[in-house]
């Protein structure tokens, strides 16, 4: 059964073109396709629609042809978004995007489709760049080709890709492909087709680009070139920043889902992993709780310590673990007994929990008992990034990072220390840890930034540390220090009776 192919028209203002747009679809493409032709004219104000109904009623025209109007304009993202909703609601396999003016060649459409048969690609680009050449031959303005090899090589260097053009319009996607990613939420305008590619690219698509021919006669430019440069150069920044868990936008959240829900291990740069590993001295009994995948503890048994993991489910470095205890933090506090610890570790955990407050007071219980050190980590809501949000009136939640979904309580450095010492801990010592960089930028980059973060951390951790790191020691319960002074009395009353009959006699 051969693959179902819609040849999709958008079409504004195109009577002149429309035509012979359709007419230089080349036949040949039946042999290996179940072809069909849409046309949409986005409200234009001539005879697009008139002469589209008319070639599509023309017995010489191979395949079907619809040809549908929009009572309102709908912008070049939004006809686009509808005609991608009919090829998934009418179930093609794959749908390719041409141009109504003629701009793009259709007699390409076999070597653009054929990486989709193959199963080579879920998107073929045309791209007029891999012979910029053939782009100044075609008619290409110099202003437009140097602004789009510019704006191509800083989107590239932005989202890590290697396209040679992101701005061509004549592409092919696998409808499928087009089902896993939210592009209705684009944007209606001409940076739609960036935000496409972004998706695709964040959903681990494959796309490939094909050469094609340039060709520029006397259509009329619709694009603001300005607003069109700074709508792409936006887009691309807000993808960076998501993938990087600093933004978040529904467009965008289209990325696979990570196996499992676990945070990555942090010790190989400078974070709240790595310094607590360097905080806790070798041979130290270290309970763990919100042990997670279970990096930290599996460092510190390497540093010959004796650690007791604690968590809803076993990470995949858990099974190195002296012991795990197996407990929703959430629903219930472990039952340790008089088990000593030298430190008790809860790291981004605090934030996930319901109930901080009487986890604290628990956790205090125990850190009491026991005579150990606390060391809580949490992420540090007055970040500057944070701050900045705020001013511009942006407060939105993410997969990860400070607006991480998952969280249920945001603190500041203040609002930590208050919590702490209203459950009854002194703080020793409170740091801001940089931002996770390597995960942004890379190791190379990422470790010049780091010192200037570490430097800005040490002038103005509130503003500047990313996460808060607190050690903290608990002050004895009330009932530790009744039985404490129980304890004296006993141990003087004898002194105190003897002397007291001493000076009766």
């Amino acid at each position: 059964m051969k693959p179902r192919l819609l040849i999709f028209i958008v079409a504004y203002h195109a009577e002149r073109t429309l035509e012979q747009v359709i007419r230089r679809i080349p036949a040949s493409l039946a042999s290996d396709y179940d072809v069909e032709i849409l046309v949409i004219d986005d409200s234009s104000a001539d005879a697009t629609f008139d002469h589209g109904v008319r070639t599509s009623l023309d017995a010489s025209i191979p395949f079907k042809t619809t040809v549908l109007f929009n009572p309102e304009n709908q912008g070049y993202g939004g006809n686009q978004k509808i005609g991608y909703h009919y090829a998934i609601r009418m179930g093609f396999d794959y749908v390719a995007l041409l141009h109504g003016d003629g701009q793009y060649a259709p007699e390409m459409l076999p070597a653009l489709v054929e990486p989709l048969r193959l199963d080579m690609a879920d998107a073929v680009l045309g791209s007029r760049m891999m012979t910029p050449a053939d782009a100044v031959r075609g008619g290409m303005p110099i202003y437009k080709l140097v602004g789009n090899r510019i704006l191509t090589t800083i989107q590239n260097r932005v989202l890590g890709m290697r396209l040679t053009e992101f701005h061509s319009g004549y592409r092919v996607y696998s409808v499928a492909a087009l089902r896993s990613i939210p592009f209705e939420r684009n944007a209606n305008e001409f940076h739609f087709d960036t935000e496409i590619i972004i998706q695709l690219h964040l959903a681990g698509k494959r796309i490939v680009e094909r050469s094609i021919p340039c060709y520029y006669g006397d259509e009329i430019c619709r694009v603001n070139g300005l607003k069109y440069a700074k709508d792409v150069l936006k887009a691309s920044l807000q993808a960076k920043f998501q993938k990087a868990h600093l933004f978040y936008d529904r467009r965008f959240d289209c990325a696979a889902p990570p196996e499992g829900t676990r945070y990555p291990s942090k010790l190989d740069f400078d974070s709240t992993h790595s310094r607590v590993v360097n905080m806790v001295p070798a041979g130290t009994r270290v309970l763990d709780l919100g042990s997670g995948i279970g990096a930290v503890g599996a460092a510190l048994k390497a540093k010959g310590c004796h650690v007791v993991g604690c968590d809803i489910e076993r990470g995949p470095s858990t099974a190195q673990f002296d012991r795990f205890v197996h407990v929703d933090l959430n629903e219930a506090f472990p039952d340790f007994g008089a088990e000593p610890f030298g430190c008790i570790l809860c790291l981004d955990v605090i934030e996930h929990l319901k109930s901080p407050e009487d986890f604290l007071d628990r956790l205090r219980e125990l850190a009491a008992m026991s005579g150990a050190e606390v060391i809580v980590t949490t992420a540090n809501v007055g970040f500057f990034l944070m701050r900045l949000s705020l001013l511009f009136g942006r407060f939105e939640y993410g997969k990860r990072g400070i607006l991480d979904l998952t969280h249920t309580r945001l603190f500041t450095f203040a609002t930590m220390r208050r919590a702490m010492r209203a459950a009854g801990f002194d703080i020793v010592a409170a740091e801001g840890v940089p931002l996770p960089l390597p995960f942004v930028f890379g190791p190379t980059l990422s470790s010049v930034l780091i010192r200037i973060n570490q430097a800005l951390c040490w002038l103005w951790p509130t503003l500047c540390g990313f996460q808060i790191l607190l050690r903290a020691r608990a002050r004895p319960s009330l009932s530790t220090l009744l039985g404490e002074a129980e304890r004296a009395a006993a141990e003087k009353l004898p002194q105190a009776m003897a002397d007291a009959d001493s000076r009766a006699a």
